[in-house]
């Protein structure tokens, strides 16, 4: 029974999907997908979304169980009280993502089902929705890839078309390199696709209502996309294989804005908005992941406090609230310290914590997918590297400053009365903090670069600020072990979940010699 449950669960295309919805009223529209038997392409665009969403937006099940034993830990997004193995990638962590990713594996597979049933005309009328469909489905999936490699791909959620027979449905694995080759030859197509993509008028209110990323706008469907293409091919650009064509293809985005526009502004950001804490699209529990008793995960790491201290960061304020006993200073949790002593620390007021308004008792978090900080970073890497500092500079400074304006969006966007809402920086706090990062007087930029996005991703996009912290090999972090510790060093990726060498044996088996910590990512070349 168990193993009929993993695998329904692993493979099956669901036929489940949730009703018609607005983004301003989803606790009218939104149904529970297991308990609809019935769909069409539209709903299961929806249906889509909504599995993703766990993924995305900040739900306990990924923040507490997912991200702070593994994730958060290694680049120290927050503090973490040592403890023996702590680098050992836990199993249920593990697990708690793998699930949900193939839970919208499922619902996209049976998307692409309906769509394919369609009739000729149907097809075309839906067609900027399969588009939109897939997009999505390959940024979570790229996320999946670089978190553990190879995994169950082309094979996967086939459940239905072998008429429902488990036993001849185990997937076999695709290798990280195969994947992120298929993403990127569709990506583009799609990218040359949408540029001449029209919604039509009779089905355009419908893809308006079904869409809760971009409501319908092909415009910013486009731009996330070409954004998409800008990350994956940065992050692949280092690597034998895919380096001649990443630089082919990134000099055609960033130098052809005509005809691939990027998120550059946070109006344009790919995003899940929060509309009505009543119905399932919302940040789930979030309190429980941070501020559950005894667990002290919310605690703020030295590193990162340490870090905004240097330059003023106005983020600081809009993320962190200082401890009751510290004198309105910003202090966070050596990681380096003892185990008694930390204890002692976490357990008094002198620590600073995430701040309860913006974002431990926020209701309205926002699920970000790609946003303009991240994509004029990316421009600044791009230009840097090609020797046009000025360009790069203003790329880099505009990054700085979305990022302040993203987090002081999502701050006053909360409604949690416990506290005080953090103070909005100023013109004049943000422009000392640009002065303060200093680009001009910086003698490594890349290292600039990476820390300013390890400071921007934060914890609401852990898993691009852990891809990128091992692409770019910068910020360090030195993690503390035990003479007993199985696991010595900061893991390069997680392992994969016990249910895959349990359940889909054989195929596993292929993959078991390289499914370990220390076993980089194909683009992992530092």
């Amino acid at each position: 029974m168990k193993k009929q449950i993993f695998i329904l669960g692993l493979l099956a295309a669901s036929i489940s999907t949730i009703t018609s919805c607005k983004k301003d009223s989803f606790g009218d529209f939104y149904k529970n997908p297991g308990k609809v038997s019935e769909s069409t392409p539209e709903k299961q665009f929806t249906g889509m979304i909504y599995d993703f969403r766990a993924l995305i937006i900040p739900t306990y099940g990924n923040y507490f169980i997912t991200l702070r034993p593994t994730i958060n830990l290694y680049i120290q997004n927050l503090g973490s009280v040592n403890q023996a193995n702590q680098l050992i990638p836990g199993s249920a962590a593990v697990e708690e993502r793998w699930n949900k990713y193939y839970a919208g594996l499922a619902q996209y597979k049976e998307f692409v089902r309906l769509y394919d049933a369609l009739s000729a005309e149907d097809k075309i009328q839906k067609r900027a929705m399969a588009l939109a469909a897939k997009v999505l489905f390959y940024d979570q999936t790229q996320q999946m890839v670089d978190l553990v490699g190879d995994i169950p791909w082309t094979e996967a959620g086939k459940l239905m078309g072998n008429g429902g027979d488990y036993t001849i449905s185990y997937p076999k694995y695709d290798k990280a390199e195969d994947i992120y080759t298929t993403m990127l030859d569709d990506l583009k197509a799609i990218s040359t696709e949408l540029k001449s993509t029209t919604v039509p008028q009779t089905f355009a209110a419908t893809f308006k209502t079904q869409d809760l990323i971009n409501n319908g706008d092909i415009t910013l469907w486009t731009k996330y996309c070409n954004s998409l293409r800008l990350r994956m091919l940065t992050r692949v650009s280092g690597t034998s294989q895919f380096s001649a064509r990443a630089t082919t293809e990134l000099a055609q985005i960033v130098e052809d804005p005509t005809n691939y526009p990027l998120i550059l502004t946070n109006s344009e950001n790919a995003q899940i908005d929060i509309f009505n804490i009543s119905s399932d699209i919302k940040s789930e529990d979030i309190k429980g992941a941070f501020e559950t008793d005894g667990w002290y995960s919310n605690i703020a790491s030295k590193y990162m406090i340490d870090e905004m201290n240097k330059i003023n960061d106005p983020r600081r304020q809009l993320l962190f609230e200082t401890g009751s006993t510290a004198n309105k200073a910003y202090i966070g949790l050596d990681q380096s310290a003892s185990s008694a002593d930390q204890n002692i620390l976490v357990r008094g007021t002198t620590l600073s914590f995430l701040h309860r308004n913006t974002i431990s008792r926020n209701k309205f978090l926002p699920g970000l997918l790609v946003t303009a900080s991240e994509v004029n970073l990316l421009l600044a890497e791009y230009y840097n590297k090609h020797n046009n500092n000025t360009k790069a500079k203003s790329v880099f400074e505009i990054a700085l400053k979305e990022s302040v304006d993203l987090y002081t969006k999502i701050s006053q966007k909360s409604d949690d009365a416990t506290i005080a809402k953090a103070t909005v920086p100023t013109t004049t706090q943000i422009n000392d903090f640009v002065t303060a990062v200093n680009w001009d007087n910086a003698s490594n930029k890349m290292q600039l670069i990476a820390t300013q996005k390890w400071l921007h991703f934060n914890l609401f996009q852990a898993v691009e600020n852990w891809s990128e912290q091992r692409r770019l090999d910068y910020p360090k972090f030195t993690i503390p072990t035990f003479s007993s510790d199985r696991q010595k060093t900061v893991p390069v990726r997680l392992t994969l979940p016990q249910t895959e060498a349990t359940y889909n044996t054989k195929n596993y088996d292929e993959v078991k010699s390289k499914d370990t910590p220390d076993t980089k990512i194909f683009w992992d070349v530092n």
